[in-house]
């Protein structure tokens, strides 16, 4: 990964772990491994969205900052020669939702990890920090039908892909926004996410999706199967 940035660009100055999964059928709490939908193995030690949502980032982190400090050819990272590695959390990291858990624990997982790196921008000159978008207008929901029933698409907002890349933008240049900043990304307006007593995302364009209780209903149809979580029952 660093070798190919280093042949494209010359040299490693910003890193972004943005994979990330939205709860799929296949990692999900409501189908346990051992179910049909589930590709989590049942004597597993762990569930793939996490693998993807949590572990990936923290890992890419700690490759990335290793590298930082030990690059091949040029200056190290510095304080007068700052390194960047920005995040994709989500407002699903200040809420809880019934439908997507696993995707909740992960969105907080990674703010929380975010905060925790901000503390290595002054004396190392390495700034962490995330955006946390909205309900954003991806194939994430456009090319899935199960997601993209959760959206009214006549009376809720989207926050553009467009939005997001501004927002991770401003992480990087804004001296406004140290390390161990979430950037929430709603459609047309930002603002810092507090770490206490922040008022929570909710009442602002691209924020919510109408229909969720959609989902939540799905939820108690699968727990109202005979069986459910018994794999061969």
């Amino acid at each position: 990964m660093f070798k190919a940035c280093y042949s494209e660009f010359g040299a490693l100055d910003i890193v972004c772990p943005g994979a990330g999964i939205f709860e799929p059928a296949w990692s999900n709490f409501w189908h346990p491994p051992g179910s049909s939908e589930s590709k989590d193995p049942v004597d597993g030690n762990g569930y793939k969205l996490f693998d993807v949502n949590v572990v990936h980032p923290i890992r890419t982190t700690q490759l990335a900052i290793a590298e930082f400090l030990n690059p091949p050819h040029g200056e190290k990272v510095s304080p007068h020669n700052v390194k960047q590695i920005v995040h994709i959390s989500s407002i699903a990291g200040q809420a809880f939702i019934l439908a997507t858990p696993m995707y909740i624990a992960s969105k907080h997982a990674i703010s929380g990890f975010i905060r925790c790196m901000g503390g290595l921008e002054k004396p190392l000159g390495i700034k962490v920090t995330g955006v946390a978008p909205g309900v954003v207008k991806t194939p994430l929901f456009l090319e899935n039908p199960d997601k993209l029933k959760s959206v009214d698409q006549e009376q809720d907002t989207w926050v553009t892909p467009e939005e997001v890349a501004e927002g991770m933008l401003r992480c990087m240049e804004s001296g406004d926004l140290p390390g161990g900043t979430i950037l929430e990304i709603g459609a047309g307006v930002t603002r810092k996410v507090e770490a206490f007593n922040d008022p929570g995302p909710f009442g602002r364009p691209g924020m919510s999706s109408s229909n969720m209780q959609v989902k939540i209903d799905e939820v108690f149809e699968w727990l109202g199967q005979e069986g459910w979580g018994k794999p061969g029952m």
